[in-house]
């Protein structure tokens, strides 16, 4: 019949059926062996074999469901960060020296991916009540900026040991895993070094990874 389908039409030899099947199979894997290469060199091979300057987190650490607050009164979860590439810091309202360091370092890093900015946001996570003082808002534009209990940062972030939580730069991927933490103490002088770790995840997870959030990202100042 002229609207049979001929995989499963009776009247099809058996041997050419499976073989429109195979070939269906082969379109498959064709299509999809991309992304599986992808998840393969994100996943199994390890950033430790390439000289990574960052410290690979394992077992990763989820985004914790708790609640975040913008500058502006909006209140979220943290949980909601999922989906792109974050670039975290962590510090107080009254934001000292390092605190804008790290700030200006984060900032500069997501500028220098060019046409992969859209796939990192910078985060600065406030995990105290002190306020922001407004001379520092204007550098925030294109900043996530959320207030989070110190405790609940806390039991997600941990610091190297001799270390402090604000020392550290950490790095969380799309799926909302805490995966790297950044040596303390990190200036402009480890930027590139910084700059290729992040380098090598971008590719590692692009095929799976595309800018999402950063163009409608609900916690800005």
């Amino acid at each position: 019949m002229s609207g049979s389908n001929s995989l499963d039409d009776p009247s099809v030899p058996r041997s050419r059926a499976s073989g429109g099947r195979r070939t269906l199979l082969v379109l498959l894997l064709v299509c999809i062996a991309p992304v599986l290469a992808s998840y393969f060199a994100y996943y199994l091979v390890r950033p430790e074999a390439r000289g990574n300057f960052g410290e690979i987190i394992e077992p990763q650490r989820p985004l914790p469901v708790v609640a975040a607050t913008a500058l502006d009164g909006r209140v979220s979860t943290l949980a909601a960060l999922k989906g792109q590439w974050l670039l975290l810091s962590v510090s107080g309202g009254a934001c000292e020296q390092r605190c804008r360091e790290h700030l200006y370092l984060q900032h500069q890093l997501r500028e220098s991916l060019g046409k992969d900015r859209d796939r990192v946001d910078w985060v600065w996570l406030i995990d105290d009540q002190a306020p922001v003082s407004e001379a520092l808002l204007p550098a925030l534009k294109t900043a996530t900026v959320l207030r989070v209990s110190a405790q609940a940062v806390a039991a997600w972030l941990s610091p190297a040991a001799g270390s402090r939580l604000g020392e550290h730069l950490y790095l969380v991927d799309p799926m909302g895993n805490w995966m790297m933490r950044f040596p303390a103490g990190l200036d402009l002088a480890g930027a590139p070094a910084m700059r290729r770790d992040l380098d090598r995840l971008l590719r590692a997870s692009a095929s799976w990874d595309h800018a999402g959030r950063a163009t409608a990202q609900a916690s800005r100042p």
